[in-house]
This record gives structure tokens, C-alpha cells and sequence, in this order.
């Protein structure tokens, strides 16, 4: 048990011992020393990293072990890009961001400690689904919600803003699992089939048809292209774990494929997004005042830039792209330290990923199977839309990149998201009790067996 522990905490110090490094480097490249005020905050938030892993150790004794060090080595490549940014634009955006990164720290320690059994969450099912709504159309709010660049995405609280919703795709997580874990029988139950799918009954479309048009009313009223297709796509992907019927994925997939045409057809903000992605190095589109294609060019150029290992971190340009520590902080990246590192740091998510799908298929209890298979697949996702985005796969969806894009909601909504896996692994993997009965006791209660067996022989 030690050498498993010694072994696990050394993870941990490397990912803190990487971080620390590539701020040493970057500041003595930038600044030519490093500043007082980041040195003493670094420490604290060193020393709360610690005392979480500890307690982890004591309340989650069999949690996964490779969580946290990939989440908290992606959060510190993130925060010393920032602070690079910051260093060209004057700002103090990551001094907030280690900031935020202690309150996570906190949040997601106390929900490790407090939360033994993750299933009441399964009893609150309802309820978080209208705190997940509520928390969604909360934008829309007169006097509350704040319009930036054309998405209303943003609540005004005193201090600043948050973006509520990263923090409903969790409580709408605990609902579609409860939903979909009590009434998996009937979903599961197959119409007609057409072109080797077993379609669903038409009684059993209302869920998807509900969700498909909650999605596409974020869409049209807060002109967030991104979180309608994670929500839509969360349900869909939870609803073929609680099935296993492929046919709900085909539905899915062509139910927001056509509200998102219809969208791009109607709505002049989504069309201009699809324009960018289809032709951004035409005149026309680089040129335009909004909406148009050059934040996305730019980012392309600095990818572009950076080569196979970069220009090294503090020697390029990142702050040349507009939003280049929030939305394209992945291209700021990519120039630093290169498609080398870029490749290093879809890795840590993909570990991350492998350990949260490890864990639904370990787990025996169906509410937990979906819960973590629906929180890992939201990350998956997330960080499809916005790679996937910023490097012209698909159109930009304004998202933020997690655990490395500036932001204290989507960075809290993260870790709080990363202590719940932490709490599912650790029932998955705890050992069940033993059953094995001793060699004594087999043989006593065989020979009772035997005796029972002779007395009602002679009763005869």
C-alpha cells in the first residue's frame, strides 16, 4: 500500500513540478524574474493541491489516482498561458485565474469529503432539473444577463460575471441519468426496423423531441450554437448507455442536424459562423466587421507558426489573436510550445476521458453508469467542439477549452465535475466485501446438510 501511495503522489508532484517549471521559464523570458505576488499564490494553491490529495486518500481511499494530476497539470498550462498573454496586454487575467483555481480547490475538496454515496443524488432528480433550467435561461433575464459579442450567456453578479451554464450541464447530468436509469426498459423497447435499425416506438420520442427543442431555444434566444449542441448531445449519448440502441443516435444526430441548417438558414448569427468555417481566407469574410473570419485565420496562422515544438514558451505572439486566453487559447498553445505539446495536452485529456468511461463500465449500479459516462462524455465533447473549432473541423462554437481557458465558472464547473468522477471511481473500485467461506465452516455445514438429509431419510 505504500509504494502504491508513493507511487500516486509522485504523479502529483511531477504535474505541480511541470507547472511551476513552465511559469519559472516563462516569467524569466517575459519579466527577466519572477514576481513576488505569483510566487506566494502558486505556494497556497501548491499546498490546498496537496492537502485535497490527502483527503482523497482518507474519504475516496480507492478513487482513481490519475484524475487529479492530469487536471491539475492542464489548469497550470493554461494559467501560464494566460499570465504569457497577460505579460503583452497588460492585464492581471491569471493572478484572478489562480484565484479561482483555490476556490475550485475547495469546492471540489468539500464535495469530496461530504459526498459518501454519490446516488442521493438520484433522489433530487427534479429538482435538478429545474435548477439546471432555471440556471440555463437565466441569461434571458431583463436586468440580469449580459449580452456579449452577440451571445447572451453571461449573468451580472457583483464582481463580475459567471456563465451559468457550465454549471447547469451538471445539474441536467444528475437528471438525465436519474430519467433515463428509471425509465431505461421502456426506451429501450424497439418500433419497426428500417434499414437494419431498430427504430424506437413513437410514444418513446418525447424525451428527445423535448430536449431537441430546449436545445434549440438556447440556440435562438442566447445565439450559443455551443451549449445547445452539448446539452442536445449529452442526452443523446446517455440515452444509447441506457439503451445500447444505435437507432437513438441516428435520430439525434439528424434531429439537430436539421434544426441546425434550419438555424444557420434563419438566424444571420449562426450563418455567419458557418460562412467563416466554409471559406474564412476569402475577402469577403476576413474583412467583415462582425462575425467574420479573422480571429479564426489569426489563430490558424499562430498554429501554424509554432511548428512541431513551438517557439518556446514567452517567444511568440499569442496575444496577436483576439480572445487568445478564453476561446482560442488552444492556437495560443499550439504556438508556444508547439503541435508536439498540443499532442501532450490532448493526452492528458484523454487519460482523463479512458478513466471516467473506466469507471461507468466498472460500476454496477445503473444511475452511477450513466452519471459518469454522461459527465465524461460532456468533457469529451467540450473539447472536441472547441479544438475542433479554433483548427476548422467544424464551425467555432464559442466555448472554453476545460481546466485551461480563462474563466472562474467554466474552471470551477470543471473541478467540481472531476471530484464527482473522483467519487463514482472510488465505488467502483472498492473492493466487495468478502464471501468466501472457511474450509472449517464448509465442512460443518456440510455435514449438518448431510445429518438433515440421513434424519428425514429414516422419517420415511
Amino acid at each position: 500500500m505504500i509504494t502504491t501511495r508513493l507511487r500516486q503522489i509522485s504523479l502529483l508532484l511531477f504535474a505541480m513540478a511541470i507547472s511551476f517549471i513552465a511559469f519559472f521559464q516563462m516569467f524569466e523570458r517575459t519579466t527577466g524574474g519572477f514576481p513576488q505576488n505569483y510566487a506566494v499564490l502558486l505556494g497556497v494553491v501548491g499546498v490546498m493541491i496537496l492537502a485535497a490529495w490527502a483527503l482523497i486518500i482518507k474519504f475516496q481511499p480507492y478513487a482513481s489516482q490519475s484524475i487529479m494530476p492530469c487536471v491539475i497539470l492542464l489548469n497550470g498550462i493554461g494559467t501560464t498561458m494566460i499570465a504569457r498573454i497577460d505579460q503583452s496586454s497588460g492585464k492581471d487575467v491569471a493572478f484572478k485565474q489562480l484565484l479561482w483555481q483555490a476556490i475550485a480547490i475547495v469546492l471540489a475538496s468539500a464535495l469530496i469529503v461530504l459526498m459518501r454515496d454519490y446516488r442521493i443524488l438520484r433522489r433530487f432528480s427534479y429538482v435538478s432539473m429545474v435548477v439546471g433550467l432555471l440556471l440555463l435561461l437565466s441569461p434571458m433575464v431583463p436586468g440580469l444577463g449580459i449580452d456579449i459579442n452577440g451571445a447572451s450567456v453571461w449573468i451580472r453578479v457583483p464582481g463580475g460575471t459567471i456563465q451559468p451554464a457550465e454549471f447547469a450541464k451538471l445539474f441536467l447530468a444528475f437528471f438525465f441519468a436519474a430519467y433515463l436509469f428509471d425509465h431505461r426498459d421502456q426506451l429501450a423497447v424497439g418500433g419497426k426496423k428500417v434499414l437494419g435499425l431498430q427504430l424506437p416506438r413513437i410514444k418513446d420520442l418525447g424525451p428527445i423531441i423535448i430536449i431537441w427543442g430546449v436545445s434549440m431555444g438556447v440556440l435562438v434566444m442566447q445565439h450559443d450554437l455551443g451549449t445547445s449542441l452539448m446539452f442536445f448531445a449529452m442526452f443523446v449519448a446517455m440515452l444509447y448507455v441506457a439503451t445500447g440502441r444505435k437507432s437513438w443516435i441516428v435520430i439525434g444526430l439528424i434531429a439537430f442536424a436539421a434544426g441546425a441548417v434550419l438555424a444557420a438558414s434563419i438566424f444571420s448569427h449562426v450563418g455567419s459562423r458557418v460562412d467563416a468555417w466554409l471559406q474564412p481566407f476569402s475577402n469577403e469574410q476576413y474583412n467583415k466587421d462582425y462575425g467574420g473570419s479573422w480571429q479564426i485565420v489569426t489563430g490558424i496562422f499562430g498554429l501554424a507558426s509554432g511548428g512541431m515544438v513551438g517557439t518556446g514558451l514567452g517567444q511568440g505572439h499569442p496575444g496577436l489573436t483576439t480572445y487568445g486566453n478564453s476561446d482560442f487559447i488552444y492556437t495560443s498553445l499550439g504556438e508556444e510550445i508547439g503541435l508536439t505539446g498540443l499532442m501532450a495536452v490532448l493526452v492528458l485529456y484523454l487519460i482523463i476521458i479512458a478513466s471516467g468511461f473506466i469507471t461507468a463500465m466498472k460500476i454496477k449500479d445503473g444511475f452511477g453508469k450513466l452519471l459518469a459516462s454522461g459527465l465524461v462524455f460532456t468533457m469529451a465533447f467540450q473539447v472536441f467542439t472547441v479544438v475542433g473549432g479554433v483548427t476548422l473541423v467544424i464551425p467555432l462554437t464559442g466555448m472554453t477549452l476545460p481546466y485551461v481557458a480563462a474563466g472562474g465558472s467554466s474552471l470551477v464547473a470543471n473541478y467540481i465535475l472531476a471530484a464527482l468522477l473522483i467519487v463514482i471511481s472510488n465505488s467502483a473500485n472498492k473492493p466487495e466485501p468478502s464471501t468466501d467461506l472457511s474450509e472449517t465452516f464448509q465442512y460443518e455445514a456440510l455435514a449438518a446438510l448431510r445429518d438433515h438429509e440421513l434424519k428425514e431419510r429414516g422419517n420415511r
